[in-house]
């Protein structure tokens, strides 16, 4: 066993590594990850790399044809369709025997074609060109494949590059790193170099370290790789949207089942109701039972899954177009059951930006329009006093108060 290895295994997937990496001295980790600031041998990298496996995120499931096709059979209501369509066949009515499996047949197929297409979607978004980046290899500066960096490299940061694998700083310039992809805040973070006091620390505290995903918006550093591939913070929550949702069903497949069963156990008290009093007036039993089974089928909607598809389909399509992708067609109703949307700061998770919506002169507040940082806006023209009014500053210039974004100005009066 390689020393990563060891090292993964005792310290790297605890919770107590993961406080270590920022609260010890880099001396420290250097020695636990035994590493220089030379950074590794050639040699040395290609055995962590075959080791501890690449520097990438990894998905649950690739593309499977069969579990795809197979998901498109599990309702209740496909399956009364298929019986329904069975005994037609069996009790000689052929042409309603077709036109049933034609619909299940259909159905099948649009939600295999939608599905199938948007998972090619998604895993072209993985075969991209990978990035690179720039390491120390035996005291060199190279560039390398973003998935061969295994930890013990030392990343060389300049203005503008990805950051490749979480990786504690031990030498910064004026730098300062963006993470909203991990904190959902666009402002850039300032980076230092001491250690941090011990504890859980939110990621946007742990100010000695970078992270995968983020980029470097000024200055210049080096830093120990402690982590990569689904280990870092960005492959943590990777591993929680690969679990997602993968043992719940949206509102609309509940509501489908539930009339389905309704539909079933309905169709059956009715066709036993028909069969015992058929049986009471004396009818023949083989008359009886074909009429019974012509009512079952009867009962079944033919034309509902596919209905349902068709809307979901043109709702998948609908989402395409504003560059979402859907990777099942039932979850595309889920967000039409979405009632409230909790987030932090509108505008800094979904753009990167923030919007005055409130600008407050002279203890007069005007609610303003305009979005991000375009240069048109204007005042909506209703005035209204704060409540409360704010104490007057004794200042020209505009201060930015940001829970809500407000721009409160005041003129100096003599």
């Amino acid at each position: 066993m390689s020393i990563t290895v060891l090292a993964r295994a005792t310290l790297h997937d605890t919770h107590l590594w993961r406080i270590c990496i920022y609260s010890e001295s880099v001396d420290a980790i250097f020695s636990r990850l035994h590493s220089t600031t030379a950074g590794l041998s050639a040699q040395e990298a290609a055995q962590r790399r075959v080791a501890n496996g690449a520097n990438a995120l990894t998905q649950a499931h690739g593309i499977n044809r069969l579990a795809i096709l197979a998901a498109q059979f599990k309702s209740i209501l496909i399956w009364t369709l298929i019986g329904a369509g069975v005994v037609s066949a069996f009790l000689g009515e052929t042409v309603d025997a077709i036109a049933i499996l034609a619909i299940v047949v259909l159905n099948a197929a649009m939600g295999f074609a939608q599905e199938l297409s948007t998972a090619r979607s998604i895993a072209a978004l993985g075969t991209l060109t990978a990035p690179r980046a720039t390491v120390l290899r035996d005291d060199q500066v190279v560039d390398v494949a973003a998935s061969d960096i295994v930890i013990g490299d030392v990343l060389v940061l300049n203005t503008g590059d990805l950051v490749a694998a979480d990786a504690r700083l031990f030498v910064a310039h004026t730098l300062r790193a963006v993470e909203a992809t991990l904190t959902g805040e666009a402002t850039a973070v300032t980076k230092q170099l001491l250690p941090l006091p011990s504890g859980d620390l939110p990621v946007g505290d742990r100010t000695n370290m970078v992270f995968m995903g983020t980029s470097i918006a000024a200055g210049t550093g080096r830093a120990l790789v402690v982590a990569t591939g689904m280990q870092t913070e960005l492959g943590q929550i990777a591993g929680l949207l690969n679990d997602a949702g993968t043992h719940t069903d949206t509102p609309l497949q509940v509501k489908l089942a539930s009339f389905g069963r309704l539909l079933v156990w309905s169709a059956f008290g009715v066709v036993a109701l028909h069969f015992a009093l058929g049986r009471w007036r004396g009818l023949d039993t083989i008359e009886l039972f074909m009429t019974s089974v012509s009512l079952a089928v009867a009962a079944v909607p033919e034309g509902l899954p596919a209905i349902v598809t068709v809307a979901l389909a043109l709702g998948v399509r609908r989402m395409a177009r504003q560059r979402a992708l859907v990777r099942t067609l039932a979850s595309v109703e889920t967000l039409g059951s979405t009632s409230v949307i909790c987030t932090d700061k509108t505008g800094t998770l979904t753009m990167g930006e923030m919007t005055v919506r409130v600008l407050t002169v002279n203890d007069t507040t005007f609610d303003v329009t305009g979005e991000g940082y375009g240069q048109k806006a204007r005042s909506r023209g209703d005035q209204r006093t704060p409540t409360p009014t704010p104490q007057p500053l004794t200042s020209t210039s505009p201060h930015c108060m940001c829970s809500r974004p407000t721009w409160w100005a005041a003129t100096h009066r003599t």
